[in-house]
């Protein structure tokens, strides 16, 4: 994902060369390998004290069907219907905005991504959750649905884009204390669910690879990934059977020299 302040600095005349790579099911935000650095730190450790809770007995397929969105992110049945109703959780953390760093880059839900979508990214709410985002400072709102994933990093609650971030007074700040009504999920919130660990950012290719060899050896029967962020790259977990228990046991328990552990719910 690209920060608020980096779109500015575009805007203002610097030009940068970003060069796409492979959507993933859930993303970052994509970005670019970059060139190899050498080592300047020791490797990322990771301590288990303890086992993983049993894994589910079904496991669902690999792939997260699309959930999509009305064109725009949200339409007048879902204006009417949150005029109409009282919010089922409500929240409040810190908001930013960012934009794909290439044209036709897919958001987590399936769809291609769209800089004037009044759509968001969260990482726990279920895909295609209908929300009020709220700016604390001002009193500026607007409805939107979660449609993407992030933003993956610490203290950041959700990422609202371009349209999204203009609609609650977020876009010339670049954040904004928040607080997100959720009105509709199409799953349960706080049942279910298909989860995974994210980890990063991690500053080379060699530390990333170095990081997935050590978990795939700790996890042998979960789905271990790494892949490019932007300027960056990323290690995934997916537990057996995307189980939540799991992922939240990993996510609790995992210890790193560089990057952060984020609980992720997939679907």
């Amino acid at each position: 994902m690209i920060s608020g302040q980096r779109w500015a600095a575009r805007q203002t005349g610097f030009l940068f060369l970003v060069v796409g790579t492979a959507a993933l099911t859930v993303l970052t935000g994509c970005g670019h390998r970059v060139k190899k650095e050498p080592e300047q730190s020791t490797a990322p450790v990771i301590r288990e004290p303890e086992t993983l809770p049993p894994a589910p007995g079904t496991l669902p397929p690999a792939h997260i069907p699309i959930t999509p969105a009305p064109p725009g992110g949200v339409d007048e049945e879902d204006r009417e219907y949150i005029a109409s109703h009282r919010p089922i959780l409500s929240e409040k953390g810190i908001a930013s905005w960012y934009t794909a760093p290439y044209k036709g880059r897919k958001s987590a839900n399936g769809q291609v991504f769209s800089d004037t979508a009044l759509t968001a990214a969260h990482r726990t709410l279920p895909m295609g959750s209908l929300v009020v985002v709220t700016n604390l400072d001002t009193g500026q709102s607007s409805p939107m649905r979660i449609t993407d994933r992030g933003p993956f990093v610490a203290e950041r609650l959700i990422d609202l884009t371009v349209a999204s971030a203009q609609a609650v007074g977020v876009y010339r700040k670049g954040s904004a204390p928040v607080r997100i009504d959720v009105y509709k999920t199409p799953k349960p919130i706080g049942a279910g669910g298909r989860w995974c660990v994210q980890i990063g950012a991690l500053s080379t290719e060699e530390r990333a690879l170095r990081l997935k060899r050590q978990l795939q050896k700790k996890y042998p029967d979960a789905q271990v990934m790494e892949f490019p962020g932007e300027k960056s790259y990323w290690v995934r977990i997916r537990p057996v059977g995307d189980d939540r228990k799991q992922a939240e046991f990993i996510a609790r328990h995992m210890h790193l020299s560089e990057g952060k552990a984020f609980l992720t719910r997939l679907d």
